[in-house]
């Protein structure tokens, strides 16, 4: 027999956090997260999301054994400003039992049905800056830490369950050596001067920070257009700095500014921490730590994680400025595979940007979709 369990406490909480690390033991290709950064992120008091979105989770049990969990999500900022009648879930693991899977997603459907609202999709995060979408290609490559790995049986289960895809996600990667000092630099002195354009590279995290604002800014304007995106607000930004920033490579930030010193493009990248994060197993001490710091100075494979340029100037080549500065960064520190998070496949804009670094695709993935 299945039952379903809600969790409320930090210690119940655990439980829902650890359950993946059984479910995928040994698995070479699951990026296990640091245990206290998601609880933190599940955390009413610490997570700012939660002024405008509310979150319940759940676990199936079986003999006594949690064979199942999920988040049951709503962000407001979404119903009442883009006027989505969306519920939202994430964190969705389940072993390969029809059984399971249906009554976790009966229970998110269920508290749709109880808010009024229209229609289901997952999995996703609380916001656009989490993680989003189920693997249904590329199940032999390496997670990253901004990605959810899974099974190949996911896929199968949403279908029977009567879900249909709703957006689909391209993950693509290629060797930094395509990316040509020559050509590029070429192309940059003639965008800079024609848009008096100036690139900032930094060396100290602390002289990032000012244009931290500015940079999320941009961020909420150049993919206000992008389908389901909720903007990021001025205490989630805050929240963001605190917890992520000082950890980049100040190398790996790159932005642009105009004539007036206004931002008009950006990118976040990171170093892979996936066999770092392997090798933490969830904590960051006693060894953890190192394991990531090590990764920091040392990693060849950098993950862009999100890119940005202002829609007045989109279209314009602007971000062959930026790639210019990780050119010349990556080559010192030693870079040899570029890798893009999930990207939506409909965004024609974004690929064309990468195309002439002959990017391959080697991951896909997809959020499901089912009227309540």
């Amino acid at each position: 027999m299945i039952t379903l369990k809600e969790l409320t406490t930090q210690k119940e909480l655990k439980q829902f956090v650890k359950f993946p690390f059984k479910l995928y033991k040994n698995n070479k290709y699951w990026v296990p997260p640091i245990i206290n950064d998601e609880l933190e992120s599940f955390d009413k008091n610490k997570n700012p999301v939660f002024q405008h979105a509310t979150a319940r989770y759940f676990i199936a049990l079986k003999n006594n054994e949690i064979v199942g969990r999920v988040a049951a999500i709503i962000n407001y900022t979404e119903i009442n400003e883009q006027k989505l009648n969306k519920m939202r879930f994430g964190w969705f693991d389940f072993i390969d039992d029809l059984e399971v899977s249906k009554m976790l997603l009966s229970k998110v459907e269920e508290i749709g049905h109880q808010n009024k609202l229209e229609f289901m999709e997952g999995p996703v995060g609380f916001s656009n800056l989490d993680k989003v979408g189920v693997l249904t290609e590329g199940f032999d490559h390496i997670g990253t830490m901004v990605t959810w790995y899974n099974y190949p049986y996911y896929k199968k289960h949403y279908e029977k369950l009567g879900f249909k895809v709703e957006k689909e996600y391209l993950e693509n990667k290629f060797p930094f050596k395509n990316v040509k000092s020559e050509p590029l630099q070429r192309v940059c002195n003639v965008l800079e001067k024609r848009y008096e354009l100036t690139p900032l590279n930094f060396t100290k995290t602390k002289d990032i920070m000012p244009y931290v604002d500015q940079m999320f800014d941009l961020f909420n304007t150049s993919y206000a257009s992008l389908p389901s995106f909720v903007p990021i607000s001025s205490v989630e930004i805050e929240y963001f700095k605190k917890k992520y920033l000082s950890f980049i490579n100040p190398e790996y930030i790159k932005f642009v500014i105009d004539k007036n010193n206004k931002m008009v493009a950006f990118a976040i990248t990171m170093p892979s921490f996936s066999k770092a994060l392997q090798k933490a197993n969830g904590k960051l001490l006693p060894f953890g730590l190192f394991h990531l710091l090590k990764a920091k100075k040392n990693s060849k494979d950098a993950i862009f994680y999100l890119i940005g340029v202002h829609p007045k100037i989109q279209g314009k080549g602007i971000h062959a400025i930026i790639f210019n500065e990780y050119q010349k960064s990556f080559e010192k520190i030693g870079i040899e595979t570029c890798i893009r998070t999930p990207e939506l496949a409909s965004n024609k804009a974004i690929a064309a940007v990468w195309k002439n670094f002959e990017p391959v695709t080697f991951k896909r993935r997809c959020t499901y979709k089912k009227d309540i």
